[in-house]
């Protein structure tokens, strides 16, 4: 098994490291990265473009951007076998629980708001370092973005991308105005 995960590992850094080539015009390799106090992976050389990956069981999704640098992105398989009562129950807000209610325990909004979480953690930096039930991502149960705040992170807008048999969640730092916000252009390159 652990010979399985290294080679899994292995695979998720060739894809980054290829995409991220394309992206910059020049090769990328594993040496060429550097990561942060709390393990957010960055390019040592290059303060022009930021990025962030994920993975899960079966998709991979690489985020990057030339115009924020506080990007975060989590892909999810909407197939994936969870305990999702009990995890909503530890990891959500009393308003997303009681929206997670009002929307009938829907599998989607449950993964909006999970795939939203990871992506704004790791946008801004911290990882999983605040209780995931203290982050109120105001997610609504039919509309596929927004923004949300949490004084130890700052503020962040996300946007979900229901994706056959996949909920993508890209986020990025924000600020929060009178005049709203716009989605920035996202393409999204199925492989």
């Amino acid at each position: 098994m652990r010979a399985y995960q290294a080679y899994k590992k292995q695979q998720i850094y060739q894809q980054r490291n290829l995409h991220l080539s394309e992206a910059m015009q020049r090769p990328v390799q594993d040496t060429d990265f550097l990561k942060t106090e709390f393990g957010k992976p960055y390019l040592a050389q290059t303060a022009a473009l930021a990025f962030n990956h994920s993975h899960s069981q079966h998709h991979y999704a690489l985020a990057i951007s030339s115009h924020n640098h506080d990007i975060g992105v989590d892909v999810e398989d909407l197939a994936r076998k969870m305990r999702f009562d009990a995890l909503a129950r530890h990891a959500f807000h009393p308003n997303e629980l009681a929206n997670w209610g009002q929307a009938d325990n829907s599998d989607e909004y449950w993964f909006k708001v999970w795939t939203t979480k990871e992506a704004v953690l790791k946008a801004s930096g911290l990882s999983i370092r605040i209780s995931l039930n203290e982050l109120d991502t105001q997610i609504h149960p039919m509309h596929n973005g927004g923004i949300c705040s949490h004084p130890e992170i700052g503020t962040f807008a996300y946007q979900n991308f229901l994706l056959p048999s996949t909920m993508l969640t890209v986020s990025w730092r924000s600020a929060l105005s009178c005049n709203g916000f716009a989605f920035p252009d996202i393409q999204i390159f199925q492989h």
